[in-house]
């Protein structure tokens, strides 16, 4: 999977972001992570080789990995992205958003229902986060639905907005201070997505990590792999 950031920098806006992972790296390299800047990369999916290639091939592109695409302060420079994402119909483009409620401000005027090739993942961290934000999300005009609860922090009801969504990713917080994730929550979001025939992905363990009632501590390296091993990934019929 390819990635683009068009810009760095982010600002906390949501209770999952307590130990977010940009941040704590940023302050290690004496990086100011509330400055949003346009990175080099900026225009990355139209650059081209020698020989008049794109030097992003075709296929998935993960957008603003280390910020937010809907962040206010990268307004100005959304509207070129849009036309890169648009010219580039070969590949499919996947973002996550903390701040789903600009999404309305942040579209193109020929959005229409949506880019067939744009993938919106709304982030959601607890309950109260998922009622407020999800009520929203479903009445988007977004061809693909995504939902990401990660960190999970504690057990949600999402059920009744997983219409016509097409993925739900679980995942647990990395951090020595990590809040726990317990796999109760986990399996029972994977129960809420079989019921509606939704794909579910345990993306990753917690650094505190409880199952059975007994809470472990685990290494960052090993978050996913044991996510993996669990072996619960639904993939819906469709």
């Amino acid at each position: 999977m390819a990635m683009w950031n068009p810009w760095r920098g982010c600002k906390k806006c949501s209770d999952g972001c307590l130990h977010c992972y940009i941040h704590k790296g940023d302050a290690k390299r004496g990086i100011d992570t509330s400055e949003i800047v346009k990175t080099k990369d900026f225009y990355k999916p139209t650059e081209k080789l020698k020989n008049g290639n794109y030097k992003i091939k075709s296929g998935t592109v993960y957008m603003c990995f280390s910020t937010d695409f809907l962040i206010e302060e990268a307004d100005e420079w959304r509207n070129e992205c849009w036309s890169m994402i648009k010219e580039r119909q070969d590949c499919t483009f996947l973002f996550l958003t903390k701040r789903i409620e600009r999404f309305a401000d942040c579209i193109p005027d020929d959005w229409g229902d949506g880019y067939e090739n744009v993938v919106v993942c709304c982030t959601v961290e607890n309950q109260k986060n998922a009622d407020k934000r999800l009520a929203l999300f479903e009445s988007l005009p977004v061809k693909h639905k995504c939902i990401t609860a990660q960190p999970l922090l504690e057990k949600i009801h999402i059920e009744p907005y997983l219409d016509n969504i097409e993925l739900v990713v679980v995942g647990g917080e990395s951090d020595k201070s990590a809040r726990p994730l317990d796999y109760v929550w986990v399996i029972d979001i994977r129960e809420q997505c079989i019921r509606k025939n939704v794909s579910f992905e345990f993306r990753q363990c917690g650094t505190h990590f409880v199952k059975d009632g007994k809470e472990y501590k685990l290494q960052t390296k090993d978050l996913c792999s044991q996510a993996r091993k669990a072996g619960i990934d639904f993939q819906a019929h469709r």
